[in-house]
Order: structure tokens, then C-alpha cells, then sequence
């Protein structure tokens, strides 16, 4: 089963029970890897920060920030 999301407004589809990372190679494994270098920054919906650990769902929707800083705070207290 796949689960179908978005990362910087395209669609990707990617296994049940994947990671913000495994969307994130499924969109651009260059930028992938950049972001996981620390290079970068992934937010939801809301332009919350998100670990790349944090597990996706149907309509997820992620924006990769390539060469900035996640803001201090990290994660919504409400998420």
C-alpha cells in the first residue's frame, strides 16, 4: 500500500509507514541528503519544523528548505 503526499506542492507516493526522509529521497535524493547533512530544514503545513524521523500519512504536506535553519523551538507544542 503507498500513501500519497506532498513535498514542495509535487505529489509523491511512498510505502505505508514511511518517514519525512523517505519522502524526502522519493521527491530529490540530492536535496535529501543535503537536509540530512544539516543543510536545510523540513516544515509541515503549517511551517512547523519536523524531524525527519516523523512518520507521513495521506496528505501530508512537507516543505524542504534547502540551506536555512530550522527556528528555535523546534516542533509545535500543540502538534
Amino acid at each position: 500500500m503507498s500513501v500519497r503526499l506532498f513535498v514542495n506542492e509535487a505529489r509523491v507516493d511512498v510505502p505505508a509507514g514511511s518517514t519525512v526522509a523517505d519522502a524526502l529521497h522519493a521527491f530529490d535524493p540530492a536535496l535529501a541528503a543535503r537536509i540530512a547533512a544539516g543543510d536545510g530544514y523540513v516544515t509541515d503545513a503549517r511551517g512547523i519544523a519536523v524531524p525527519l524521523d516523523t512518520p507521513v500519512g495521506p496528505g501530508t504536506i512537507l516543505r524542504a528548505v534547502p540551506g536555512g535553519r530550522a527556528h528555535a523551538g523546534g516542533r509545535d507544542a500543540h502538534a
